[in-house]
């Protein structure tokens, strides 16, 4: 019988921590992309007028974004690199990343627009009754358990994703994850408009595609802004864009410790999943700098972390100006 193939990122092989981590996030993504099918179908199926259940059928629509980025971006980022992409093909994560902040943000725009006129335009959306089983229900209840249904998956979803985002550093992972809370929140959202249009409040259906609408909006622009960000390299940041990655601090520590080394500076920037290191060292002038301890240094980095993948170290006289130390105000800044 045939081994499975080892999970990995191009020529980066992962510890047994990320082979999990990554077998578990791909079945999840799968899961999803099923589920929420059901859920855009089903939505369709009882949205009638409501501003509210038509923002959320088309926030489940975009929700198939995320876990199809993800999935396509692993299966590319396994290729080993070639002579036209000499450095793997990492970076269809970050493509992945602006692919879905893009399309959130333009929906985002679009419903944000849509909603505010019809509150503006005081739109009244009839909700009217249905016949089930020779008996006569009123539409929005199976509009409330359509969307408990579309409500209760992400909830639990997301919450199994966002760990995985962590062990693998997927920011398409986590920014799935994030929409995942979104998505269960806009099921919660759509349930009060619609119980707001049953007891007369008119205004209950667009005031809840609203701020379904701002949901989605805010997570396509915090998205955008840091897919971006990867894509122009920006300094290695963590999984959730929350702060400058440690890695950079770890590396330079680790390289300062040798004994030829008087101090270092690092560039360090994310490539998907890995991270691309270029280590400046200032050399101690009575010390020589030889090859083999220029390799014994790309060693060291290398089992620092698996994340760092393409990593150069580079001897010279004085450090670089253009690369700010991370102590530097400017060298924190996002």
């Amino acid at each position: 019988m045939s081994r499975r193939p080892e999970p990995r990122f191009g020529t980066t092989g992962l510890p047994q921590e990320q082979q999990r981590a990554l077998r578990r996030a791909t079945r999840l993504e799968v899961v999803t992309l099923l589920y929420m099918l059901t859920c855009v179908a089903a939505v369709f199926a009882v949205m009638g007028s409501s501003q509210a259940m038509k923002a959320a059928w088309i926030e489940d629509m975009l929700a198939l974004i995320p876990p199809l980025a993800f999935l396509v971006a692993v299966r590319r980022a396994r290729k080993a690199p070639t002579v036209d992409h000499p450095y793997g093909y990492h970076r269809t994560v970050a493509i992945g990343h602006l692919t879905a902040a893009v399309a959130l943000l333009a929906m985002g725009l679009f419903l944000v627009e849509d909603s505010a006129t019809g509150l503006v335009r005081q739109e009244h959306p009839p909700i009217g009754t249905v016949q089930l089983f020779g008996t006569t229900l009123w539409s929005g209840w199976l509009m409330i358990a359509v969307m408990v249904y579309t409500g209760i998956g992400p909830f639990i979803l997301g919450r199994l994703k966002l760990p995985l985002s962590e062990t693998l550093h997927d920011k398409v992972l986590y920014a799935d994850a994030d929409m995942q809370k979104a998505d269960w929140r806009t099921a919660l959202g759509t349930i009060v408009g619609v119980l707001g249009i049953g007891i007369g409040w008119w205004w209950a259906d667009s005031a809840a595609a609203l701020f379904i609408a701002a949901s989605i909006l805010r997570d396509g622009w915090s998205n955008l802004r840091y897919a971006s960000g990867a894509l122009m390299d920006q300094r290695a940041r963590t999984y959730d864009d929350a702060a400058p990655h440690p890695l950079t601090h770890r590396v330079d520590e680790a390289l300062t410790a040798l004994p030829w080394v008087t101090a270092s500076r690092s560039r360090v920037r994310d490539q998907g999943h890995v991270f691309h290191v270029e280590a400046f060292v200032q050399v101690d002038p009575d010390e020589p700098v030889i090859l083999e301890r220029l390799e014994e240094a790309v060693a060291l980095l290398d089992a620092l972390d698996w994340k760092l993948h393409d990593i150069v170290v580079m001897p010279v006289r004085a450090l670089p100006d253009a690369v700010p130390a991370p102590t530097d105000p400017e060298g924190e800044k996002a």
